[in-house]
């Protein structure tokens, strides 16, 4: 029995890719899906202060055969992804700090500190010790030597105690104002590795749970989209008519967007500067998690009937650039990993709360309010999604891992050109109903 858990595990492990270098990710390591190799390599990196350079043109290729050629081009791309440098403990320690639930966004220049050392130089001296942690993936599993989840991914304590602890921890951020002093906080695999063996447990949602989820359900506008999106047969549509129709889409999800915000619960305790610089952050992400879950029969069904109408010339083809094929192929994967779940509106309002309320942003004026609220929201969407799917041990895992990927896609969309959206949207949508037709 212990064989075939470990090897459903490992098959589920084998579905996720480590966005550094391709190889098998374990889970969500400092932000970001990784893998065992990347992430302690990012870890010895940032915790010994290295500088790397590089002997080419700073571009070398990422994969899990030559990811040790160049160590630059690793940790560079590690910034890039978003992995959080700050979510790594002080102490040295296995485990993050897990500051963030997705990936951080920095700018160039911090990078560029970053790399060159100088944003090293301000800081105090801290003892950071590397507990061994190396680079120990094998070429074929991208897992530690003794075939064992990370460290991130095990418990520290038996099922019972971490249920305990969460159950303390959950009254004291749903229910009182929290204290910025903290000891545990939730890994996404932390009961993952056992919960194949651990029987699930029946047991009622916590009333204030209850009572956050509805509040939350009810700020959302979950009645269908009324952009017209009808279309006669035998018309052909041209890039210049779906790019205006993909722009007043848009405009709708948008809208609905600042009016959610005003009737979430926790509207009155932030400062309209903070809604507005977390909105002009999220609008993208929100609009694309809206779209694949609850307005996703129109996205996909009558949307796609419109563009399966719009025939791109050569030239339209010959032009689609690189960012375009990257974000067709993460959309068409987050679609197909969303239908699979069948995320409920309860699991969505959470979800899309956590993702508004990323304390990383820069400009906000109080980061500290924001990390309480996510904290918050993050463990009444556990608290539900045990209660309500309990054979679904990693449903919540799977479903926060599905936000960085969200925030990763959003910020590559804006690279994509505007007269190449049209034929994304095709490609996207024509293969997402595609693969649903013949399940």
């Amino acid at each position: 029995m212990k064989r075939d858990s470990t090897c459903m595990e490992d098959e589920r492990v084998d579905q996720r890719t480590c966005l550094i270098c391709g190889d098998r990710a374990t889970g969500l390591h400092y932000g970001i899906i990784s893998c065992e190799g990347c992430k302690g390599f990012f870890k010895r990196s940032i915790c010994n202060k290295r500088v790397y350079r590089c002997s080419r043109d700073k571009n070398c290729v990422m994969s899990r055969k030559q990811r040790n050629r160049c160590q630059y081009c690793r940790l560079l791309k590690c910034l890039q992804m978003g992995m959080n440098r700050k979510a790594i403990r002080e102490d040295g320690m296995p485990g993050g700090r897990n500051k963030s639930i997705g990936p951080v966004q920095i700018s160039e220049e911090e990078i560029e500190r970053i790399m060159s050392g100088q944003e090293f130089e301000g800081e105090a001296n801290m003892s950071w010790s590397n507990n061994g942690d190396s680079d120990h993936s094998s070429p074929g599993n991208g897992v530690s030597e003794s075939n064992q989840p990370s460290p991130v991914s095990t418990p520290s304590s038996s099922r019972s105690v971490e249920l305990n602890g969460f159950a303390a921890l959950r009254d004291q951020y749903i229910g009182t104002p929290v204290s910025t002093h903290y000891q545990y906080l939730p890994h996404l695999f932390s009961y993952s590795a056992h919960s194949a063996l651990v029987p699930p447990q029946t047991r009622s949602l916590d009333p204030q749970s209850h009572s956050l989820i509805n509040q939350l359900v009810s700020a959302e506008d979950l009645e269908p989209l009324g952009t017209p999106m009808l279309i006669e047969d035998g018309y052909k549509v041209t890039q210049a008519e779906l790019f205006a129709l993909l722009c007043r889409l848009a405009d709708e999800l948008l809208f609905r967007q600042i009016a959610w915000i005003k009737k979430l619960p926790f509207f009155c305790e932030l400062s309209i500067k903070d809604y507005t610089c977390l909105l002009s952050s999220t609008w993208q992400e929100l609009i694309l998690l809206s779209s694949l879950t609850v307005y996703s029969k129109q996205i996909f069904g009558d949307l796609a009937d419109v563009t399966s109408k719009y025939s791109p010339s050569d030239d339209e083809l010959h032009r689609f650039s690189e960012e375009g094929m990257e974000v067709m192929e993460r959309l068409i994967y987050l679609f197909r990993k969303f239908n699979q779940l069948k995320v409920s509106n309860e699991e969505y309002a959470c979800m899309k709360a956590i993702n508004f309320l990323n304390q990383d942003i820069r400009g906000l004026t109080n980061a500290s309010q924001l990390e309480q609220l996510n904290k918050r929201y993050w463990y009444v969407c556990q608290d539900f999604t045990e209660y309500k799917y309990p054979h679904q041990p990693n449903r919540f895992p799977d479903l926060m891992m599905c936000l960085p990927e969200i925030r990763y896609i959003a910020g590559k969309m804006v690279n994509v050109p505007l007269e190449q959206l049209p034929l994304l949207f095709k490609a996207v949508l024509h293969s997402c109903k595609t693969s649903v037709s013949k399940e």
